[in-house]
């Protein structure tokens, strides 16, 4: 079974974050859909690297902090017939980060979190970028050292 992992790339904006999204190529699987950063983790490689590869391959960036939020998106393929338990990872960007993107976008856009709504369409990934933004935003949580990726 292959293992995937998601990345939410974000940057901090008058002291919250603003996510990066991206519109999926009309050529690639999810063709016109916008999603996080995703993908395959290869053979020998942990989760945490395969994030921060798929985060370079995407975007070419490297992030200023890598954590792995306390949850994973898990969804059924039917194709496949697999429940998929994927990984999510945060990572901060630099506030004027130069986004070049790979041949699997088309697009890309910084979004508030009141913004998502009418571009993320999976249940789970939407969760997941409300969740890290609580996270980075209500008083009573943060983001706890255990989840910081060193790297």
């Amino acid at each position: 079974m292959k293992k995937l992992i998601d990345v939410y790339p974000y940057r901090q904006k008058n002291g919250y974050p603003h996510f990066l999204i991206f519109k999926r190529s009309s050529e690639k699987i999810y063709a016109s859909q916008w999603r996080m950063v995703g993908g395959k983790v290869k053979e020998g490689e942990q989760s945490w690297e395969a994030a921060l590869r798929e985060l370079k391959e995407e975007t070419g960036l490297r992030p200023l902090k890598l954590w792995a939020i306390p949850s994973v998106n898990q969804f059924y393929e039917a194709k496949s017939d697999t429940v998929h338990t994927i990984p999510a990872f945060a990572a901060e960007l630099e506030f004027d980060a130069e986004i070049t993107l790979d041949d699997e976008h088309s697009e890309y856009k910084w979004i508030s979190i009141e913004g998502i709504q009418p571009y993320i369409k999976w249940p789970e990934q939407l969760r997941l970028m409300k969740l890290t933004y609580d996270i980075m935003t209500d008083e009573f949580l943060e983001i706890l050292p255990e989840w910081v990726i060193e790297f």
